[in-house]
């Protein structure tokens, strides 16, 4: 059983064998409630890699689900110890709600992440002015401080574009995204700008889709897909709301987001393109 991956992969990993072992030895979710004196909701986030589950209560289910002590098992007691470890972003721990800690984590581990953006510059391609701006407009009561390590946190989260083993990011932006000043006209300029250096790196594309395609695929909602390099994770689709995120995994809904992003990337411009917008709303700024 691979064990590759940082603590939240390892978590989806391990919640996905507890649940076909358990359909597998034909145990009912409420036996699993009554076994660990948990809510049904909680059997869910379980299995579905949402939370930790405790290494006694691992034991117990593959005492339940009739997985005898040997390599299986010991794989599985080694994944559950191992899917509990803090993750890197453990410091900001203060500033990330649970729902967001576990985009971190898929995020952390994917090779590769293709995004689409409809109102904002993308968390990964933000320059420290630009989120600032996007943060108090959020919560115009926040502390500074808060911002502060906000902004770091989305800065670490960058660091990684660069580092090895760095992710393959696709980013589509709508040009509404280019055209939204957002920090005054300096802020806005040194963003796109900084927009236009991202897509010089190798892993790293970016396009636009112009206002004159018209209606186009991405008009709902903005979403992201990561994938990974093991073949036992399968994507995940991510869509941040308002007070919360959706997180898709079912094949059939990602293949329908999957083949959203291709008619979104049919309808946008080429990458150089793209580019040369950019850098052209960027030179009516200054």
């Amino acid at each position: 059983m691979a064990t590759s991956g940082g603590p939240t992969v390892r978590r989806r990993r391990l919640g996905a064998e507890l649940r076909r072992l358990r359909e597998s030895a034909g145990v009912s979710v409420d036996e699993v409630c009554q076994l660990l004196r948990c809510s049904i909701s909680k059997v869910s986030r379980m299995e579905n890699g949402r939370v930790p589950v405790r290494t006694r209560d691992v034991s117990d289910l593959l005492d339940l689900y009739g997985v005898a002590k040997g390599e299986q098992h010991d794989a599985l007691m080694a994944l559950a110890r191992e899917s509990r470890r803090h993750g890197w972003w453990h410091s900001y721990h203060d500033v990330v709600p649970t729902w967001f800690e576990i985009y971190i984590g898929l995020e952390g581990d994917a090779t590769s992440i293709q995004v689409y953006e409809s109102q904002l510059v993308h968390g990964l391609l933000q320059t420290s002015d630009y989120a600032r701006q996007v943060l108090r407009a959020d919560d115009p009561e926040v502390a500074a401080e808060e911002i502060d390590r906000k902004i770091a946190l989305r800065m670490d989260r960058q660091h990684r574009l660069t580092a090895p083993n760095q992710p393959r990011l696709w980013v589509i932006l709508d040009e509404a995204v280019l055209r939204r000043e957002i920090g005054g006209r300096a802020v806005m300029r040194e963003q796109l700008e900084f927009i236009a250096k991202r897509s010089e790196l190798p892993n790293v594309t970016i396009q636009v889709i112009p206002f004159d395609v018209g209606a186009h695929a991405g008009l709902g909602s903005a979403f992201s897909i990561l994938g990974f390099p093991d073949s036992e994770d399968h994507e995940v689709v991510y869509i941040e709301e308002a007070a919360g995120s959706l997180y898709i995994e079912r094949v059939a809904e990602v293949r329908r987001y999957k083949l959203k992003m291709d008619h979104l990337l049919a309808a946008a411009l080429r990458p150089e393109e793209s580019v040369q917008m950019i850098l052209s709303a960027a030179k009516e700024l200054t």
